[in-house]
């Protein structure tokens, strides 16, 4: 009953303290940290001791790793090496050899001294991907090197899950033998799992989704992630470990995109207890007593990872100063697996127990204030270069949107571009009427734009984006937002540009029609795709299409059944589970052939099985794109090949052209 208490206690103070971030617009595990600190021996000691709830927070560490081992892929890996493993390695090394050398002129053991350097040179992907999402700087330069950066230190972290191991055995023999005893017992390891992931697992995998349960699917989710994990912890090697290599085998399969899915609950829940038990390692008392010394590791973790990661981006990143110093700013910090890496040194004796309270609270102090120094990196970078405009981030994107729109002229801005802003599209294709689209959906924008499509990550309730769009030019302006606040906000926004251009709106239902005619909409149109076959009548019929023409097209429409209007860019919104149809689960999907893929040379053709529902829409070459393309093309290097397909097939069938 003590234990139930226990845990009522961190739900109840994780409910308010994540309700807390959130309007603050911080990363959640902030408020996990601080619900350690306060529920902890060194806050309120609501908890008097934490250790019955490492294992159950360790747990969040394995489906973490779980999750990180998914979001892998070889081929993908190995395109990206020049900058991930040119700027990530190189981070990961000079702050590894700067905390080395800090550490030899206080006589730091040599093995403690490795495995803290290292652990130091983590940061956090959760909060950094987190915090850059909600400040919409995720695609900037900086924002992608950050997550290439990332990338490599998740790497590291599990290279270095198998070191640990090897130098807890240093006193009875050479390090070398050591490490190499534990490199060979992984690697049987991985083999092993690798060979089970191919004779097992792929089969298992078939034969649960045959049943169509999302509730089996579940379970075998779990009792593959749990089984590597106990299997390397049998061998003694970390479950983190086994956890990771289970999820780079699934990770390879068709079955990725649901298993991720599966997992979010258990591993943003757990993981959150996870930091919970860190923050509770953050003795207030014994901060005070060691003051000097924390700040001292504080410092040194904050400047020097700012400072070697600013080099290390301008030299092997070819980064600008700005961009390099808001990199380091946004990376100067420990991350969770810092956490991960130091507890299981600590376990295997290579640091004392006794540094514990030292190194967590430097590490933990650093977490606390990432989300502040990540969302004023900006005006921190100001201190030492130049300063930015304050719009900055507004106006870099909006050149890149506004060349475009310069050469638009009497074209159409589509304000949103889902379901219903994809049909008015094709539609305006079909007629040459051009046109670009804004929407703040990353998932779909970069799927779609990379396909050749006029559409652009910006936010068409901010007059700039609009002006950089070429409203001053445009021949009619489309609102197909699902929420009707921000529609009114662009709405009044266009009006307040320009009075003379049409709008066309699309609401869900007509309980705010009149607030829009009244903002000046030309037109309000209802929800769904009859909604949207609506608006799009209108829309031809204004632009000067014959009406005869426009009623053929409907007819058409409705007598092939919207054979024609299925498929779409799947958003952040648009995921289906597996007890979905497969027509209803079928989405767009770009694949981008880089150099060195198999499926170059040879033609469209072989990509379609006959026992595949998948089918190929286009292909853009260039500036050129091409519909419903002969599949005798033959394939170049950079060709975008559109396909309409489940998550399962489009997994085989990228799978297919970058490794045969």
């Amino acid at each position: 009953m003590e234990h139930f208490n226990y845990i009522l206690i961190l739900l109840g103070c994780a409910v308010i303290f994540t309700v807390i971030c959130h309007r603050l617009r911080i990363p959640p595990i902030v408020g996990y940290l601080c619900v350690g600190i306060l529920v902890g021996p060194g806050g309120l000691r609501w908890l008097p001791s934490i250790e019955d709830l490492q294992p159950l927070a360790e747990f969040g560490v394995v489906f973490l790793m779980f999750a990180l081992g998914l979001e892998f892929s070889i081929p993908k890996l190995i395109a990206a090496r020049k900058t991930l493993f040119g700027v990530g390695g190189m981070q990961v090394l000079l702050c590894t050899l700067a905390g080395s050398i800090a550490g030899l002129s206080f006589g730091v053991n040599v093995n403690m001294l490795l495995i803290v350097s290292c652990a130091l040179a983590l940061s956090s992907t959760a909060v950094v991907v987190k915090q850059l999402t909600e400040q919409k700087e995720q695609h900037s330069e900086y924002g992608n090197l950050a997550i290439n950066v990332l990338l490599f230190q998740d790497i590291a972290a599990v290279f270095l899950l198998v070191l640990i191991p090897a130098l807890s055995g240093y006193s009875t023999d050479t390090v070398y033998v050591t490490f190499v005893t534990a490199l060979v017992k992984g690697a049987v390891v991985v083999i092993g799992l690798a060979l089970t992931g191919l004779w097992i697992l792929r089969p298992l995998f078939h034969i649960v989704t045959k049943v169509h349960s999302t509730e089996l699917f579940m379970l075998a989710t779990l009792l593959t992630a749990l089984s590597a994990a106990g299997i390397t912890h049998y061998f003694g090697l970390s479950m983190a470990l086994g956890a990771f290599l289970a999820g780079l085998m699934l990770g390879e399969t068709e079955f990725k995109h649901q298993i991720e899915l599966d997992i979010r609950a258990f591993r943003d829940v757990l993981l959150g207890l996870f930091f919970v038990v860190i923050g509770a390692y953050l003795e207030l008392d014994k901060i005070l007593q060691h003051i000097g010394v924390v700040t001292i590791i504080l410092a040194f973790i904050i400047i020097s990872k700012t400072g070697i990661i600013y080099l290390v981006a301008r030299v092997f990143g070819k980064a600008r100063k700005k961009d390099s110093l808001r990199l380091g700013i946004i990376l100067a910090h420990g991350g969770e697996f810092s956490f991960v890496v130091l507890k299981e040194a600590i376990d295997n004796n290579i640091i004392s127990a006794e540094y514990r309270p030292i190194i967590f609270s430097a590490v933990v102090i650093s977490l606390l204030i990432a989300p502040l120094m990540i969302r004023f990196n900006r005006q921190l970078a100001r201190l030492i270069f130049s300063a930015p405009r304050p719009d900055e981030h507004v106006e870099l994107h909006s050149n890149n949107l506004a060349e475009h729109a310069l050469a638009q002229k009497e074209h159409v801005i589509l304000c949103g571009f889902g379901r219903a802003g994809q049909i008015l599209a094709r539609f305006l294709d079909q007629e040459h009427i051009p046109w670009l689209a804004l929407d703040l959906d990353p998932m779909r924008i970069s799927k779609s734009s990379v396909a050749g499509e006029l559409s652009f990550y910006g936010d068409a309730t901010q007059p700039q984006t609009l002006a950089a769009a070429g409203l001053s030019r445009a021949r009619m302006v489309v609102i197909t937002f699902g929420y009707e606040t921000s529609a009114l906000a662009v709405l009044q926004h266009v009006r307040a540009m320009r009075l003379d251009v049409p709008v066309f709106v699309r609401t869900r239902d007509d309980t705010n029609l009149e607030i829009f005619q009244k903002a000046g909409a030309t037109e309000v149109v209802p929800e769904s795709l009859e909604g949207s076959i609506m608006l799009a009548s209108h829309l031809l019929l204004t632009l000067g299409v014959p009406t005869k023409r426009v009623i053929a097209k409907v007819r058409r429409i409705h007598a092939d059944h919207y054979a024609n209007l299925r498929g779409f860019y799947a958003g952040t919104d648009d995921l289906k589970t597996l007890e979905d149809t497969d027509i209803s689960r079928r989405s767009l999907h770009t694949i981008v052939l880089p150099d060195g893929a198999a499926i170059i040379g040879q033609s469209l053709a072989v990509l379609i099985t006959p026992e595949s529902g998948a089918t190929i829409q286009a292909l853009t070459r260039g500036i050129m794109r091409i519909n419903e393309p002969d599949l005798d093309t033959v394939l170049q290097t950079g060709d975008v090949i559109v396909i309409l397909a489940t998550p399962e097939e489009a997994f085989l069938i990228e799978e297919k052209t970058l490794t045969g």
